[in-house]
């Protein structure tokens, strides 16, 4: 197996991603990356992430209106004749995806959108620790009274503590209000027509009034974290990138203004919305989310070679750590053609190769049915939420919220960015995100007053939890089919 020595120094500076990048270019789809005592082997391959996430999966551990309300306040107190505001859109949509997550999962209103909210500090703060734990090749953190003399690890628990107070509190009130049912009767309830709808009273309703506290609060925790930091992530990058391609813009605007003639969304509707759902997941091919999924091998284990490599493949002892670079992987030369430029209309053609054995290529009408592009579809050269049994249980509910927020953002707003593109640097926590925000002009679209009020105020809270919970509900369906 080809070995790559990296200094610690590569660690910092800049995203690890982007020189896990340029030693796949160099030693190939599988090599071993050596951090002095520390070694991990890096895979950017489909066919061997196939085997690592699907066939071999068990030997490795492991309020969108309201929104558009603010920019249209925003824009209606500013200073600007050409009716456009300013703002850091991935901040505001880090609010938004909290405030979906929220409603959607806690049945709890953050309201961030409208105030400042300390459980988004708490969120980013965590995340970044996250990533650093996973590849620091020391575990300084489990040393006795770090957690009070380290700077970076009392901030950690003091986030910690921020979230953990606030699950304690909403599963407190879930459990005080359940009602006791047959387990039987509660399997047949209809969840979207309950006035307190969630997820969070599904999990008490299910578990049962002697539910374990911790672990249901463990349980919620990856739903806010996982769930809040991609979504805010997706959208980012999505704006972003439809900036720079002004022509891409005016095309969803015109989708999204045939489909969303009356202004509200429902199931039907997002059928429709192709191109969106075509925006979403090209911008989680260039900006994966996350960038690396991390494994450790249970046993010895032969991985395949995959392209390229030798076809006796490769022998990995038990506790090998692996680091499948989602990142390599949506940007390979080998399995995507222009894998750098912004292309959405990519996922609507397929693409073959037969000189790529053991590949099957891109092939749309691969999955039947689905609503957007996944690793069944791409066999596995597109891994957004990972693959296999231990794919993100949410992908769906994050699919279906990203495309609800960018459509009601493009119908009502053009958004260009304030500077260079070069100038929105990346870093990352357990996703892709900018460094210092991504600072974006937001003017009003011809023919959207700041002075309609048609979907504001009311109206537009209403909206948002319309939305949520339909999207909860809908992706509730999609998980028990």
């Amino acid at each position: 197996m080809p070995v790559a020595e990296g200094a610690v120094t590569d660690l910092f500076g800049r995203p690890l991603f982007f020189s896990l990048y340029d030693w796949f270019l160099e030693h190939g789809s599988v090599y071993k990356l050596a951090f002095g005592p520390k070694a991990f082997v890096v895979v950017s391959d489909p066919i061997v992430a196939r085997h690592i996430l699907r066939e071999n999966a068990f030997c490795y551990d492991k309020c969108s209106e309201r929104t558009i309300f603010k920019l249209e306040e925003l824009i209606e107190r500013g200073e600007h004749a050409e009716k456009y505001t300013i703002v850091d859109l991935e901040a505001e949509f880090s609010n938004l995806a909290l405030d979906i997550i929220g409603l959607g999962v806690f049945n709890f209103d953050f309201d961030s959108v409208t105030k400042e909210s300390p459980v988004i500090k708490a969120v980013y703060g965590t995340l970044f620790e996250a990533e650093h734990r996973s590849t620091f090749y020391i575990p300084y953190w489990n040393l006795p009274l770090t957690r009070w003399i380290v700077p970076r690890q009392r901030k950690f628990h003091s986030d910690l503590k921020v979230i953990n107070d606030c699950l304690d509190s909403l599963i407190k009130n879930a459990k005080e209000t359940r009602q006791e049912a047959d387990v039987e009767k509660l399997q047949q309830r209809d969840y979207s027509s309950l006035k307190d709808a969630s997820l969070l009273r599904f999990l008490v309703d299910m578990r049962g009034a002697d539910v374990d506290d911790r672990q249901l609060r463990d349980d919620l925790m990856t739903m806010l974290i996982a769930g809040h930091e991609t979504t805010a992530a997706v959208l980012t990058w999505s704006v972003f990138l439809l900036a720079q391609n002004p022509t891409k813009m005016r095309k969803a605007q015109a989708e999204v203004d045939s489909v969303l003639n009356n202004g509200t969304i429902n199931v039907d509707q997002l059928k429709k919305l192709e191109y969106i759902r075509l925006i979403i997941v090209e911008a989680l091919r260039l900006y994966p989310q996350p960038p690396l999924l991390i494994r450790r091998a249970l046993r010895p284990d032969k991985l395949p070679g995959g392209y390229n490599g030798p076809k006796e493949g490769y022998e990995i002892p038990a506790g090998t750590d692996i680091f499948l670079s989602i990142y390599n992987l949506h940007r390979s030369p080998y399995f995507w053609d222009r894998p750098d430029e912004f292309e959405p209309e990519r996922f609507s053609v397929p693409k073959m190769d037969e000189s790529i054995e053991g590949w099957a290529g891109f092939d749309p009408d691969r999955s039947p049915g689905a609503m957007y592009p996944n690793e069944i579809i791409a066999d596995f050269a597109f891994l957004p939420f990972g693959g296999g049994p231990r794919k993100c249980v949410g992908d769906q509910f994050a699919l279906l919220e990203s495309t609800v927020a960018l459509a009601l953002l493009l119908r009502k707003f053009d958004v260009e960015l304030r500077g260079s593109p070069d100038e929105v640097e990346m870093v990352t926590g357990a996703t892709i995100h900018t460094k210092s925000g991504c600072a974006c002009a937001v003017p009003q679209r011809y023919g959207c007053s700041a002075g309609n009020k048609k979907h504001t105020g009311i109206n537009a809270s209403m909206q948002t939890a319309r939305v949520s919970k339909a999207s909860y509900s809908y992706s509730l369906v999609l998980i028990r089919s």
